[in-house]
């Protein structure tokens, strides 16, 4: 069985982008041996409210659990709670070129127009291959804007088993067929994401089925009035990905049935399908975060599951590297 690894950052509030290309993945194909991690030294690149920082890692996870993801099934953990992460990340960082950071898509946006940028941004997709890296993940599912960071990690692996002998599995990125990348309601040729600007196109999961049907249906179309999906219509092309990934049909069935129809149809249509798909998950959210404890729990166990495989791992790399056994 392959092993599976992803993390998530809690950060922000979660949407609809993170369930569809990782939270509900996580869950649907959830077997045993697959390792999930709520990457909270990854939040810290950029400056946050420690306590904030401690709630939304609890509410990330409740959302996570709320999924359907099985603790006794996958392990989910918080990364700070595994200190191996770190130390890996440091090894690895001595394998990876600067040029092959500078070239990171995501560092360029993220500290585009910024007088002062953290080294850690810069630095953070070397955490990251430590993060997969450390549990021999054979694959890793992930959306389409971070596809360059698994093919930085398999890099850095090859560059690592090349000088020290075979220590690291060469993860494979899988993606979903349907919302790999979920994009802005208001602005459908940007990423729905937490940062936006404002939140009138990016679909909370914490928000109310009213508040999401309204912002459907006020997404951003196209000219014309055919429901079709193509490049010249990115409104509807997104809405279109939207109900397929929710409902689990095929786009051209889904234009089929759209054919002919006027746009509020379509957006009534979309706005019922991602209520539907959310519902069990709101309910289920709102019941476990009325008891932290038992989240505070789950995660620590799930911590001592992962501390397991990243002790062994980090035993191999320690051997390989040279660093002088601990008497």
């Amino acid at each position: 069985m392959p092993r599976v690894f992803s993390g998530i950052q809690p950060t922000g509030d979660v949407h609809l982008g993170n369930w569809i290309g990782a939270i509900s993945r996580w869950a649907a194909d959830q077997e045993d041996g697959h390792v999930f991690c709520i990457v909270d030294l990854h939040a810290i690149t950029i400056p946050k409210d420690p306590e904030v920082l401690r709630t939304k890692s609890r509410d990330l996870a409740a959302w996570i659990l709320a999924a359907g993801l099985d603790p006794e099934v996958a392990t989910l953990f918080v990364q700070s709670h595994v200190r191996e992460h770190s130390e890996l990340a440091w090894v690895l960082s001595c394998s990876t070129q600067m040029g092959e950071l500078n070239r990171m898509v995501q560092f360029k946006e993220k500290s585009a127009g910024k007088e002062s940028v953290s080294a850690g941004l810069f630095t953070y997709p070397v955490l990251q291959a430590a993060d997969i890296l450390l549990y021999q993940a054979d694959q890793v599912p992930v959306g389409e804007d971070q596809r360059q960071h698994i093919e930085l990690t398999r890099d850095v692996a090859q560059r690592f088993n090349g000088r020290f002998g075979e220590t690291f599995t060469l993860p494979k990125a899988t993606m979903p067929k349907a919302g790999a990348r979920v994009m802005d309601l208001q602005q459908p040729t940007n990423k729905m994401s937490k940062s936006a600007e404002s939140d009138a196109g990016t679909i909370m999961l914490d928000e109310t089925e009213k508040a999401t049907a309204k912002k459907i249906m006020r997404a951003v179309t196209d000219s014309g009035s055919e429901v079709r999906a193509g490049e010249d219509k990115p409104g509807v092309t997104n809405l279109l990905d939207l109900l397929s990934a929710v409902t689990g049909r095929d786009i051209p069935d889904l234009e089929a049935e759209f054919e002919g129809k006027m746009y509020g149809d379509f957006k009534k249509a979309v706005a019922e399908g991602v209520n539907e798909f959310l519902r069990p998950a709101r309910e289920r959210h709102a019941e476990l975060s009325r008891d932290p404890a038992e989240i505070d729990r789950l995660l620590a166990i799930g911590a001592d599951r992962a501390r397991a495989i990243a002790e062994t791992t980090m035993a191999t790399v320690r051997d390989r590297v040279g660093f002088l056994p601990r008497a």
